[in-house]
């Protein structure tokens, strides 16, 4: 039987851990490049001497913390798995069909949106309601399971504009 281990040695494998959300963003079409230009255009006009290499670095920087790889690896990992045929019902047919009473793929997304504090609420909301760019390629597609992932995006883009607002303030 496989339990609980309270291994005292574990060290959290943040490389790991970024290389697996980046793998698996890459595999579903996403390039961070797309994801850093929506964070440039919508920050742009609040901050002139911004430039994209800024929010590039900024992206990269926000993909290290923890509290994103933890929720994005678990979303990813859901979608995919549901995808698969791997998630149970009645679990899968609300994934699956992105049922709007669900609320946790909004749950683990503001979990990433709030990592520079509650700025990241509202660019969540804004960036969820008008799906900016690659977004909205996976809020539109109906082939693939997408339940988690527009929702990660716009959490990971709405953190790095939190994280402008803080650096530039």
């Amino acid at each position: 039987m496989v339990g609980k281990m309270n291994n005292p040695r574990f060290k959290y494998p943040d490389t790991k851990a970024f290389e697996f959300v980046v793998h698996r963003l890459e595999e579903r079409g996403v390039n961070l490049d797309e994801l850093a230009k929506i964070v440039y255009e919508t920050q742009k006009g609040f901050e002139p001497d911004l430039t994209l290499e800024i929010c590039q670095k900024f992206l990269i920087d926000t993909m290290h913390k923890r509290e994103l790889l933890n929720s994005a690896m678990v979303a990813l990992e859901l979608d995919r798995l549901t995808e698969e045929g791997k998630v149970d019902e009645p679990l899968a047919g609300i994934i699956r069909n992105d049922a709007g009473v669900f609320g946790v793929d909004e749950t683990l997304a503001l979990q990433i949106a709030n990592i520079y504090g509650t700025i990241g609420t509202t660019n969540f909301g804004y960036f969820d309601r008008v799906k900016s760019g690659i977004i909205a390629k996976f809020d539109h597609d109906k082939v693939h399971v997408n339940t988690f992932i527009d929702d990660i995006l716009a959490a990971i883009v709405a953190a790095v504009c939190g994280k402008i607002a803080h650096q530039y303030a």
